[in-house]
């Protein structure tokens, strides 16, 4: 399976994938550390992370794979949302609670 097709499967099949530097355990840069805070200040629990540092294929394959040159990268239901930056926008306006609201788990 080409790392394109992987990156598909894994950003569809999860409802909130957020590929960044680390886990949310233990992120290993501060925009990804931004990012696990955004989502979880917005009450989701359960998403899926990935590490590109674990594997030089995937880091550059999510930049092809969205045409986005930075990471970290959040994709909700399949659907790219955008990095960092974007995901702090969207929570100071309200608008990427809006779109999580439907996913927040118990």
């Amino acid at each position: 399976m080409d790392i394109k097709q992987k990156i598909h499967e894994t950003v569809t099949g999860n409802p909130v994938v957020l590929y960044m530097k680390g886990s949310k355990q233990f992120p290993q840069c501060g925009f990804s550390a931004r990012a696990v805070q955004i989502l979880q200040a917005c009450g989701v629990k359960d998403f899926l992370t990935v590490d590109v540092l674990a594997d030089p294929d995937v880091r550059q394959g999510i930049k092809d794979y969205a045409n986005w040159p930075t990471i970290p990268q959040l994709y909700v239901n399949g659907e790219f949302v955008g990095g960092s930056d974007i995901m702090t926008e969207m929570y100071q306006a309200g608008e990427l609670q809006k779109q999580l609201e439907s996913l927040k788990t118990a």
